[in-house]
């Protein structure tokens, strides 16, 4: 089955539906990986799917990735003390292995930044033919957005 989540924006209390699904308040990952995680749980939720199938492939895609964290890590960088923990935050990567263990899968996962999103969901759509794709899109900022496709083997 296939499935759609567009949290764009996502509900005011989106963080705590999140805490609510997962049992737990997500720690250590910042605003964007939040998203993330939000908008791939919903999907794969309207997909009726617990975990992400062993041999599906996760996408994650962004026009500018985790900012908010990259700004933090940047400003707490010039105090001259060693790498903030914000750094990791700041990294799309991150995000990909948050996903990793909240939806108990691993293998194929790419963080791509780029602006057509509609290029990048025909792309989805071609790699799924053989065990699926989970495929997202996240925004940070004054406009916050989650969006993800779970597109079936065909």
């Amino acid at each position: 089955m296939n499935a759609h989540y567009a949290g764009t924006p996502p509900p005011a209390d989106w963080r705590e539906r999140l805490a609510a699904r997962l049992g737990q308040r997500p720690r250590r990952i910042g605003v964007w990986a939040e998203l993330a995680l939000y908008g791939a749980r919903r999907c794969l939720d309207a997909a009726g799917l617990d975990v992400l199938p062993a041999g599906a492939l996760l996408r994650a895609a962004s026009l500018r990735g985790p900012m908010q964290a990259t700004r933090e890590a940047v400003e707490q960088g010039k105090s001259g003390l060693p790498m903030p923990f914000t750094f990791l935050q700041s990294q799309p990567c991150q995000a990909l292995a948050t996903l990793s263990v909240a939806l108990g899968w691993q293998g194929d996962a790419r963080f791509i930044a780029c602006r057509d999103r509609e290029l990048l969901l025909r792309m989805a759509e071609r790699e799924a033919e053989r065990h699926g794709v989970l495929y997202g899109w996240i925004e940070e900022g004054a406009k916050p957005s989650t969006e993800w496709w779970w597109i079936g083997a065909a």
